[in-house]
């Protein structure tokens, strides 16, 4: 068993890179060969789920790459692989029932896309790019999932970062360049916030193997350290996740990336984010009151600000890419009620797992269905794709499983999920600002059932403005091929059967992530489909019925001309200023940060000036000379009255109707001192330069021994 940990995060790598190989010699090699490093990958996750929950694991053991096996804080931990000599600290990774579950999803995930990816980049460039990386980042994702400490989850986390970046910029086109670098932009930033966290974190537990860290955490008494230790960490893997305020690459990426790194991106790689901040959440603060707040605050922003974008956006991916933000919003819900409820928090533990599992499952539908409306219509915009999928019933089928999972309607995998959140905010009742909480989750799943409605109703229901295109799009009968159709009609189908049977299968993976959240009993069994229950989903069926009809159907659209009858168009009715990124982010970042640093670095280097002038001017002043030169130095001096005497003899004989009139003594004194003050400059910028990352360096020791 820890053999198949270890081919699960490795194996992608050495698949990306024969498939790449493979490609520089013949394209069809290449698919053949990515296809089956992920089918084979997806068929040694489900080999080890068997194994691990068919009670085949959790044998003590070791071998040459393993540790021994040992139950902990987890429930029952199957497998344990520790790698030595690898960054210092080694490499570690770990199997328990949390991480059973993510392996299988992120395999299957990347199957699917990687079957529908033949089709979609038939016509693209650099698809030996994209097949190298698509690989890597699944062996990045992978080590991430099952790493068993921070240390080997950072590593991973930053390997994922940056070979997921080339699915942003693969179309290399100004809006998909401006996009990756945002994306970057933020990924770097919050791993090195990350990274001071687990400085901090190390300096002060001693270990950054998360099985030892809430025993540790619990006899430690230094709270203020490890809430800043937390808040590093809750930004980097925050950023990743798409939380508010670091949500920005969100609805700036999926737009411009190839719709299979959508889904990915989406539905996988967001939940690196949120596993990260499980681990931080269960393990540091578990039913810490104000880190509690602290993280529901943050989804309840997360959640309405992504429905109120999705609402307002008039692009497919773009508004699949703000609902990925609010979903992620509603998950974060559940991790901040886990924290208030305390050791009474099973239904926000089982709800938030569930609702992770449910939206990774949703987006790969619903990307994946919109690269198929892009690759026949080489359009994302409402106005042009209007339409399209009128006559296409299997994807009119696939696209509204995921519509009505992701809304929350009820016998669908997101009505369980959801409502297990909002008993868990029920159940804790609390004053006016939980109430509030309460209905801001209620209204943010109602302008869920709003936009998804505005995306079926716009591409399925209603006509296209132009006859001649919506009879093109009616005449298209074969608009994906079988590879494409076995991606979608299957993802579709699994997400189908998994809202169908919520005791059966959702129950039992929900118990599965008890380990890693720290929840010991499973608590009370929950009747889902009671009136008391029922009702928070209708209240958010008629929220966003009527925000659908009275504002969406009213207000963000209008007719294309005056004559009566004449057809109605999505307008884009959201303000251009209010964009995070280029109203804050950019302006700070870019502007307003350098010009405060060079305003320091300035004084900095006047102060360091005036005191060398002092200096000189009293301890290191000179001492007079004998016969001090008024200019230049000996060399120059010899030099310039030999050129003067040889300048006076040639005015005499050969020179005397021009006569010359140069000092040269002066003249060479002149170039001595240009000399002399051009090395300076060169001296002093250097010196200026080493200043600096002198003093960085000594302002980050000062807080690491400090603080």
């Amino acid at each position: 068993m820890n053999i198949i940990v270890m081919i699960l995060v490795f194996y992608p790598f050495l698949g990306g890179l024969l498939s790449y190989a493979a490609g520089r010699y013949r394209e069809e090699y290449r698919n053949y060969l990515a296809e089956s490093v992920v089918i084979s990958e997806f068929l040694l996750a489900v080999m080890l789920a068997v194994m691990s929950l068919g009670g085949a694991a959790g044998v003590s053991g070791a071998s040459a790459l393993s540790g021994t096996v040992e139950s902990g804080v987890y429930d029952r931990i199957y497998a344990q692989v520790h790698i030595p000599e690898i960054c210092g600290f080694g490499l570690s990774f770990t199997l328990d029932g949390f991480r059973v579950v993510y392996s299988v999803i992120a395999a299957l995930m990347w199957m699917m896309t990687t079957l529908l990816s033949g089709e979609y980049f038939l016509h693209h460039e650099n698809r030996n790019r994209f097949y190298l990386f698509l690989l890597l980042t699944l062996g990045a994702t992978m080590g991430v999932f099952l790493s068993a400490d921070l240390y080997t989850t950072f590593i991973f986390f930053e390997i994922m970062s940056f070979t997921s970046y080339v699915w942003v910029a693969q179309e290399e086109n100004p809006e998909s360049l401006r996009a990756a670098a945002t994306y970057l932009a933020v990924a770097v930033i919050g791993g090195l916030v990350m990274l001071m966290g687990l400085f901090l974190l190390y300096r002060e537990l001693g270990t950054l193997v998360i099985s030892e860290l809430l025993p540790a955490a619990r006899v430690y008494e230094n709270k203020d350290a490890l809430y800043a230790a937390g808040a590093c960490m809750l930004v980097g893997f925050g950023a990743k996740a798409g939380a508010f305020p670091l949500h920005i690459w969100l609805p700036k990426a999926h737009p411009v990336a190839p719709a299979p790194a959508s889904a990915l991106l989406s539905g996988i790689l967001t939940k690196t984010g949120v596993f990260g901040i499980l681990i931080i959440s269960s393990n540091l603060f578990l039913h810490d009151t104000a880190w509690g707040n602290l993280i529901l605050g943050i989804g309840v922003l997360t959640m309405f600000g992504g429905a109120l974008l999705a609402v307002f956006s008039i692009d497919l991916k773009r508004t699949l890419a703000c609902s990925s933000m609010s979903q992620i919003g509603f998950i974060l819900v559940g991790v901040g009620m886990q924290g208030l409820l305390g050791e009474e928090n099973a239904m926000a533990v089982h709800g938030t797992l569930l609702h992770m599992v449910n939206h990774s499952m949703i987006k790969l539908v619903l990307f994946m269905a919109a690269g198929v409306i892009f690759m026949n219509t080489h359009a994302l915009k409402l106005n042009e794709i209007r339409g399209f999928g009128r006559k296409k019933p299997l994807l009119k089928a696939i696209f509204l499983t995921g519509a009505l999972a992701i809304g929350g309607i009820p016998f669908f995998g997101g009505y369980i999920s959801k409502t297990l959140i909002h008993e868990s905010i029920v159940e804790y009742g609390g004053d006016w600002v939980m109430h509030a909480v309460e209905y801001i989750f209620l209204f943010s799943g109602g302008l869920t059932v709003a936009y998804m409605t505005k995306l079926y109703a716009a591409i399925f229901v209603e006509k296209n403005s132009s006859a001649e295109v919506q009879r093109k799009f009616d005449q298209m009968k074969k608009y994906m091929n079988l590879k494409s159709s076995l991606a979608l009609g299957i993802s579709a189908a699994v997400l189908l059967i998994w809202g169908l049977f919520p005791h059966t299968i959702m129950d039992r993976i929900a118990e599965l992530g008890q380990g890693l959240m720290n929840l010991e009993e499973t608590g009370h069994a929950v009747v889902y489909f009671s009136l008391k229950n029922l009702s928070g989903a209708l209240i958010s069926i008629g929220i966003g019925a009527v925000v659908y009809l009275f504002v969406i159907r009213r207000y963000l659209m209008r007719k294309t001309s005056e004559k009566k009858g004449s057809a109605r168009c999505y307008i884009d009715a959201w303000p251009k200023w209010l964009d995070l990124e280029n109203l804050i982010y950019r302006p700070v970042l870019l502007q307003f940060l350098p010009f405060v640093c060079g305003v320091f670095c300035r004084i900095a280097d006047s102060i360091l000036e005036l005191l060398i002038v002092v200096l000189r001017k009293t301890i290191y002043s000179d001492s007079p000379l004998p016969h001090e030169r008024p200019e230049g130095n000996a060399v120059t001096e010899f030099v310039g009255k030999f050129l003067n005497g040889f300048q006076n003899l040639g005015n005499r004989f050969w020179n005397r109707k021009h006569p010359g009139e140069k000092d040269y003594v002066h003249l060479l004194a002149v170039r001595n001192e240009e000399f002399k003050e051009t090395n300076m400059i060169i001296q002093r910028s250097l010196s200026f330069g080493l200043m600096l990352v002198g003093i960085g360096l000594c302002l980050t020791l000062i807080y690491i021994i400090w603080w």
